[in-house]
């Protein structure tokens, strides 16, 4: 009898969540999800403007062999690798009628002009336009790859140590 009296008493203290308790979970998740959304959206741009400048470099070395090959026209103080002489070299990556890689010999350096720069979202990645092209030489294109992958809260973190 005993037992029959303390289940009924359990069962009616017994109590689901109240209106307010939900919304307060809701509120919640709702504030979480606001946070996190921009941050995975700068995630996913970083992502793509790394993955262009990784093109970019590819297309780069694409035409250093396509140079080598001797694949590669035009006069002998600047060398130009456009679309059709590259695109034996270059695998998985759509180039536009306008890219080209030039290879200057009196100064030993080479620039690449690549319609996929203007997608670059990232302030800190963008590549200056010069003359209406956007252009860039290796070494430049290099700094940009390396910092691209450099996290700045990591490094200032690191710093303060």
């Amino acid at each position: 009898m005993f037992k029959k009296w303390k289940n009924k008493k359990l069962l009616k203290n017994e109590k689901g969540l109240t209106l307010v308790e939900l919304l307060a979970v809701i509120v919640i998740l709702a504030i979480i999800a606001a946070i996190a959304v921009p941050a995975i959206g700068n995630i996913i741009n970083k992502s793509k403007d790394r993955a262009i400048l990784a093109e970019a470099s590819n297309i780069l070395s694409g035409a250093k062999i396509a140079y080598i090959d001797g694949a590669c026209k035009g006069d002998s103080s600047d060398n130009e690798c456009v679309k059709d002489e590259l695109e034996a070299f270059v695998d998985g990556i759509e180039l536009g009628s306008n890219d080209k890689v030039t290879y200057n010999e009196s100064e030993k350096k080479w620039s690449i002009s690549y319609g996929r720069f203007e997608e670059i979202k990232t302030e800190s990645l963008k590549v200056s336009s010069t003359a209406g092209a956007i252009t860039i030489f290796e070494e430049e294109l290099n700094k940009l790859l390396k910092s691209a992958g450099v996290d700045k809260k990591k490094t200032e973190n690191t710093k303060t140590q």
